[in-house]
């Protein structure tokens, strides 16, 4: 009787223990797969991906992208170029993974630039286990997208805030997605206005940047300031002709008095490239003359003045930071 009460208490401790070990198989099973889901899934590489892309680290986000670099200027591939690129992301959201077929799962990040909503979609591909339980994922090779910018009468330029040549006016950038990049230049005397490309994938056609450089304010003011001046210096030669001065007046009668010269309206400055140098349009200037004359064959005293345009031109000679201006007269 002792020995059928004993089995039977037996058989209560091991169906005991099978509940508590299924109960623990099934834990760990949805332990490892909520591990699995949140630690090692496809979302969680490209939430990787994306952290190594704000961090500047551009080694890792290599890696995890497993993306071939394209032959072209490698300046924003790392560092501050690179973390400046996520700069005008907001409201970063990493979807959930789908099937994308051929045991293959896609997640697709969501974001702002500018106020407009744009998305890239990542292909992940299973790798091997880790730790025998654990899964990962590797997002699909691709290859990086190229930015080609252009600028006009310089070898350099910037991209997000990063320093580059420009042989001949020109270079091609690799660059990360997704990721906003800004290109411009600027010195004392040219610069262009900023001009920023949105990059969402490795197949973007990323239209073409063109800087399109112009004068300074500065420099118009410094070459306007020194045609005043000269214009000015002309003025106060009191002959119908100054010397090497676009103006001049002619009289058959007999001038009586002091000439007066004096500026109406002072040229307006233009500078635009031409064949890879910077050239000044023609100029104008209105000038009044004054004096008092007597007409010949009357005797007649009377004042006159006249009020003309007279054109000439300008040349530049530019050296680092400073502009040299030539006034040009032709009679």
């Amino acid at each position: 009787m002792d020995g059928v009460k004993n089995g039977a208490k037996l058989i209560k401790i091991a169906a005991a223990w099978l509940l508590i070990l299924m109960l623990a198989m099934a834990a760990a099973i949805v332990t490892i797969t909520a591990v699995n889901n949140n630690s090692f899934g496809p979302a969680r590489t490209v939430e990787n991906y994306l952290d190594a892309l704000r961090a500047g680290d551009g080694a890792k986000a290599l890696g995890l992208l497993h993306g071939r670099v394209p032959s072209a200027n490698a300046a924003v591939l790392d560092g501050a170029g690179l973390a400046k690129s996520q700069e005008d992301l907001k409201d970063v959201t990493i979807g959930e993974p789908v099937d994308a077929g051929n045991h293959q799962q896609q997640v697709t990040v969501s974001y702002t630039i500018d106020g407009k909503s744009l998305s890239t979609p990542f292909k992940l591909v299973p790798g091997p286990k880790r730790w025998l339980f654990f899964d990962s994922w590797s997002i699909a090779p691709t290859t990086l997208p190229i930015i080609d910018v252009s600028v006009v009468n310089a070898n350099q330029a910037s991209v997000n805030g990063v320093d580059v040549n420009m042989p001949n006016g020109k270079n091609a950038f690799a660059v990360f997605y997704p990721g906003s990049y800004e290109a411009e230049y600027k010195s004392p005397l040219f610069a262009a206005p900023a001009v920023k490309r949105s990059v969402t994938g490795p197949v973007d056609a990323v239209p073409a940047v063109a800087l399109a450089t112009g004068p300074t304010s500065d420099l118009l003011s410094q070459v306007g300031s020194t045609v005043h001046k000269y214009l000015d210096a002309c003025a106060k030669q009191a002959v119908l002709m100054p010397a090497n001065c676009p103006m001049s007046a002619a009289t058959e009668n007999r001038v009586l008095s002091a000439v007066k010269w004096s500026i109406v309206d002072y040229p307006t400055v233009s500078i635009t490239p031409y064949g890879g140098k910077w050239i000044m349009a023609p100029l104008t200037v209105k000038a009044r003359v004054q004096y008092k004359e007597q007409d010949l064959f009357t005797g007649t005293v009377a004042p006159f003045q006249h009020v003309e345009d007279f054109g000439f031109t300008a040349k530049l000679a530019i050296e680092g930071n400073s502009v040299g201006v030539t006034p040009v007269v032709s009679y």
